[in-house]
C-alpha cells in the first residue's frame, strides 16, 4: 500500500486513492473466500462472515487513523472547509446471505472524520410504517424467522471524534425485497405442512441452565406436543389459540420460547442449531395460522 505518511506531502495519496486501495484489498480478500467449497456448509459460511468482519473492521480501523491525520494537515494548511463537512458513510452497503440463519454486515468508508457509528436494525412493513429490532444495533445482523416476509432495513448514524453527527444513512438488505427462506428450508417447511406432522429433537430448559431435559417437539395441524424422552411424559399439550405464541429472543440465535397470555412461558435450545430454530419456529407459526383460519371460516 502508498505510504500515507510520506514527508512530502505532495507525494503523499489523495483520500480517494486510499479509500480506493482499501476497497480494493477488502473485495480480494472477501472474493478469495466466497466461492470457496467449504462455504456450502453453514458453520463454514458462518466462520467465513466472521473472518470478513474481521477483516473490514480492520480496513476501517486504518482509514480512522489516515482520516485523521489528513483532517490535522488540512487544519493545518487553513483548510477550514473540509472540517466543515458533516460526518458520513461513502458506499455504504449490505454484504452476507438474507436468509434465516445468515449474517448480515454493513461495510463503508468513513468520510470527513467520521470515527464511529450507531447502528439499527429495522423492519419496514406494508404501510411504510417502521418497528425497530430490539437489540439489534451493531454492524453485524443474524437473519432469524422473525425476519421472513419483511423488509429489512439499517440506519447508521455517523459520528467524529468530536460528538458531531452527521445525516442519518439508511439501506434495505436483499435489494429492497421481503426476506425468504432458502429452498432447502422452505421444501422442508413445505412437506411438514403437506404431511400435517413435523417432529424436533430439542432441549427443554428449566429453572436454570444446569437442568435441561432432552424433549421430543411435535407440531400437528391442530395441536402441538412436547414429551420428555427421559421419562415419556407429556409435558405441554395444546390447541393452537391465540393465546399462545413461539417468540426469539434477542441475541440467542438457538433458542426460542412459547409464551401464553397468562404470563407463563417455556424456553427451548435446538442444540445450538440455529437452522432448526428457525425451521421449527416458521412451521408452529403456519400451522397455529391456518388452523386459526379453519375455526374462523367455520363460524
Amino acid at each position: 500500500m502508498t505510504n500515507c505518511l510520506n514527508i512530502d506531502r505532495k507525494q503523499r495519496p489523495t483520500m480517494a486513492v486510499v479509500i480506493k486501495q482499501l476497497q480494493i484489498s477488502l473485495e480480494f480478500q472477501i472474493g478469495q473466500q466466497r466461492f470457496s467449497q467449504a462455504e456450502r456448509d453453514h458453520r463454514e459460511k458462518n466462520n467465513l462472515m466472521h473472518r470478513t468482519s474481521k477483516v473490514f473492521f480492520s480496513v476501517m480501523k486504518n482509514l480512522f487513523l489516515f482520516s485523521n491525520r489528513v483532517n490535522s494537515d488540512r487544519s493545518n494548511d487553513g483548510g477550514n472547509s473540509y472540517l466543515e463537512d458533516s460526518p458520513g458513510i461513502k458506499e455504504f452497503q449490505i454484504i452476507g446471505d438474507a436468509k434465516p440463519g445468515g449474517k448480515l454486515l454493513v461495510c463503508g468508508f468513513p468520510l470527513h472524520g467520521t470515527s464511529q457509528c450507531m447502528f439499527q436494525w429495522v423492519h419496514y412493513h406494508r404501510d411504510v410504517t417502521l418497528e425497530y429490532i430490539e437489540g439489534a444495533t451493531s454492524p453485524e445482523y443474524v437473519v432469524t424467522a422473525d425476519d421472513v416476509d419483511k423488509l429489512i432495513a439499517v440506519e447508521c448514524i455517523p459520528m467524529d471524534d468530536h460528538g458531531r453527527q452527521g445525516e442519518i444513512v439508511r439501506l434495505f438488505a436483499n435489494e429492497q425485497n421481503k426476506i425468504i427462506c432458502d429452498p432447502e428450508m422452505q421444501e422442508e417447511i413445505d412437506k411438514y405442512m403437506a404431511a400435517g406432522l413435523a417432529s424436533f429433537s430439542i432441549l427443554l430448559l428449566m429453572d436454570s441452565s444446569e437442568n435441561r431435559e432432552q424433549t421430543t417437539f411435535t407440531l400437528r395441524r391442530s395441536n402441538y406436543q412436547v414429551k420428555i424422552n427421559r421419562t415419556q411424559e407429556i409435558f405441554i399439550q395444546g390447541e393452537y389459540t391465540n393465546d399462545v405464541s413461539i417468540k426469539i429472543p434477542s441475541g440467542l440465535p438457538t433458542q426460542f420460547v412459547l409464551t401464553y397470555s397468562d404470563g407463563s412461558s417455556h424456553p427451548f435450545n435446538t442444540f445450538q442449531d440455529a437452522r432448526m430454530r428457525d425451521t421449527l419456529v416458521l412451521t408452529m407459526r403456519m400451522f397455529q395460522r391456518k388452523a386459526l383460519d379453519e375455526r374462523r371460516n367455520a363460524t
